[in-house]
């Protein structure tokens, strides 16, 4: 269990990750139909775990620090006598989809082996094959060619062992893909590589990395290469990341320059199912969340100082909670005044995707 999306890493005021956390959590609830009395519960559930989790990193050494994580079998184990045996199975069995998501599940949701190799299927608009990008010719050899330049200066990012790895697979075929709302407009390819034969996949996402949001609050990113930014700030931050991130930078078609970072699309990742949780399960899920920010704040950050701020006492869990429903507030606001402009013809929405 561990977090993601590092897009935006940049250093800046801990502080800010945990409200960002505790307004997320707030406006779940509120999708969820919680009452106010039981969102209170799972914000302060959250909170307590980071300020808890926090002390007591406070206290441990560097090293022992640096090799915490949080064991979901071991966390299992601990809710037996907790919450329900259905709902502890419910757990288990999301914890076991979570570790099918991997290159071999990626290859038979996206391609098609008919022709005998394994082909990306396109799914327009949100994966588009290069071939049925651009029409076969110079255009397409040049973008393909840069595509090619991308992977290969890659590969230097990598730790040795891992390029060693890397080697032992060849690219089969290159894919436009469509990313999350947050990095729309934003360049994304996928790369199907295949090692020993057509059931040892390999599936590679290059991801286009801009400047951090962040920057203009807190300054520029200590490292020129905004995908280099995002492969420093996981690997800090995460117990365990992506044996195969890397960072490149090359010039587009439109000889404009670009940062990219690279990873594997599908690396046993999975998400919670927020939408269908109980309160006693977002409530666990809150501490989880709380204890594992705290972790990557702890091997991050001053571990003591944020230690020593937050104090013994639950002064700070109740102001993160009254700010989150404050910011979840503003969020109904703002979402209602969307709502208002999409009915009047003011702004267009397209549904389906």
């Amino acid at each position: 269990f561990d977090i993601n999306d590092f897009d935006e890493t940049l250093p800046g005021p801990w502080e800010w990750d945990l409200k960002r956390l505790v307004a997320s959590l707030e406006i779940a609830g509120r999708d969820n139909e919680y009452e106010d009395v039981v969102r209170n519960k799972v914000l302060l559930r959250a909170t307590r775990a980071y300020r808890e989790a926090m002390r007591g990193f406070a206290t441990m050494g560097n090293l022992a620090v640096w090799y915490q994580h949080l064991d979901l079998e071991a966390y299992m184990k601990s809710l037996a006598d907790q919450i329900d045996r259905k709902r502890l199975k419910g757990l288990e069995k999301n914890i076991a989809k979570t570790r099918t998501r991997d290159s071999m599940q990626v290859l038979t949701k996206l391609t098609d082996s008919s022709s005998g190799e394994p082909r990306i299927v396109a799914q327009p608009p949100l994966i588009v094959p290069l071939e049925d990008l651009l029409a076969e010719g110079g255009v397409r050899q040049n973008l393909e060619d840069r595509l090619h330049e991308l992977l290969r200066g890659y590969r230097k990012t990598l730790e040795t062992d891992r390029r060693h790895l890397l080697e032992q697979f060849r690219l089969v075929q290159i894919a436009r893909k469509v990313v999350g709302v947050g990095s729309v407009g934003t360049r994304a390819w996928i790369g199907l590589m295949l090692g020993r034969d057509g059931e040892d996949p390999l599936f590679l996402q290059m991801k286009e990395a801009q400047e951090s949001v962040l920057e203009r609050f807190v300054g520029k990113s200590a490292y020129a290469n905004h995908g280099r930014r995002v492969v420093a700030g996981q690997r800090l931050m995460q117990a365990s990341s992506d044996i195969f991130l890397g960072w490149q930078h090359v010039t587009g078609m439109d000889e404009v320059e670009r940062d990219f970072y690279v990873r594997q699309l599908r690396d046993w990742k999975g998400s919670a199912e927020i939408s269908a949780m109980l309160p006693d399960a977002m409530e666990l899920y809150a501490h989880m969340c709380g204890w594992t920010l705290a972790r990557a704040h702890a091997r991050s950050g001053d571990r003591i100082a944020i230690a020593a701020y937050l104090g013994k006492g639950d002064t700070f869990d109740r102001a993160m909670a009254d700010f989150a429903v404050a910011y979840a507030d503003q969020n109904e606001k703002d979402y209602a005044a969307m709502q208002s402009a999409i009915k009047s013809g003011r702004l267009v929405a397209e549904f389906g995707y």
